[in-house]
């Protein structure tokens, strides 16, 4: 039922009409008349004055948390730039990580180069932005190194949403390039949904954690440790991985597995 209702929800808000929203606005709008007429009660003739009055209706607000320290991005951006911090590398790419995410994270404290097929206009010290498909040929002039980075963007590649080329292999093409990005010794911070797979095109993979590791080792690639958000939003440090792990993981309707790899030396 869960993933039935993701689905059709995130359908519908795709043609432009958000239910809850519109739900939320109709049962918040008297409040909001109630607060305007007491506030025009109370003000004096000096601020009206000073400030002219203009109707700009922000209804659900005054019913919110301060915020949400939980779910897949704020838990995958914390968990990959606590990591990078502590390994401080000389040079860290990412690919496909959110600018307002993990990016902008990690610019507080270093230099980032960044790779994405989607332009990114900046002038932000530090970022170095180069725009790259790679799912065909790595971009020229990018040398690999010991800090690669990609959260949740893996899963996007090859279903044509972000303009790039379709191909059902996109995420496989993407891993091996990705793999190729990071020098013998170093690491790659990738993390992708997880739970029972399936592609819910043209948004997105989600994966059994197994396929990332099978892959990942076809191109060199250690697993290091392993954490996840569970489908509530709540993270999971550092597990384990046994059967019971993996059986759990590959229930969940729409997870995030946060993979820490570190490339092995090849002979």
């Amino acid at each position: 039922m869960n993933q039935i209702v993701r689905r059709v929800g995130t359908a519908i808000i795709a043609f432009g009409f958000d239910p809850r929203r519109t739900l939320g606005s109709l049962r918040f709008f008297g409040g909001y008349l109630m607060d305007l007429m007491h506030w025009r009660s109370t003000r004096d003739a000096r601020d009206a004055m000073q400030f002219p009055l203009r109707i700009l209706p922000t209804l659900s607000d005054k019913y919110l948390a301060s915020g949400a320290a939980s779910g897949h991005y704020f838990h995958q951006d914390l968990w990959a730039a606590r990591h990078i911090f502590r390994h401080n590398p000389a040079r860290h790419i990412d690919v496909g990580s959110r600018t307002d995410g993990l990016i902008s994270h990690l610019l507080v404290f270093r230099s980032v180069e960044v790779l994405d097929i989607r332009p990114l206009q900046s002038q932000v010290d530090g970022l170095k932005f180069r725009q790259a498909n790679l799912m065909s040929n790595l971009p020229v002039g990018v040398e690999p190194c010991e800090s690669v980075s990609c959260l949740h963007a893996l899963e996007h590649f090859g279903l044509g949403r972000y303009g790039d080329p379709i191909s059902p292999d996109g995420w496989r093409i993407g891993l091996r390039c990705l793999a190729y990005l990071v020098v013998d010794g170093g690491r790659l911070y990738l993390s992708v949904p997880i739970g029972q797979p399936a592609v819910e095109f043209n948004a997105q993979r989600i994966f059994r954690v197994q396929y990332i590791l099978d892959e990942a080792r076809m191109h060199g690639l250690s697993l290091m440790s392993f954490s996840y958000v569970d489908d509530v939003g709540d993270f999971h440090m550092d597990v384990e991985i046994c059967d019971s792990i993996m059986t759990y993981c590959n229930s969940l309707d729409y997870g995030c597995g946060c993979f820490l790899f570190e490339k092995i030396a090849t002979r």
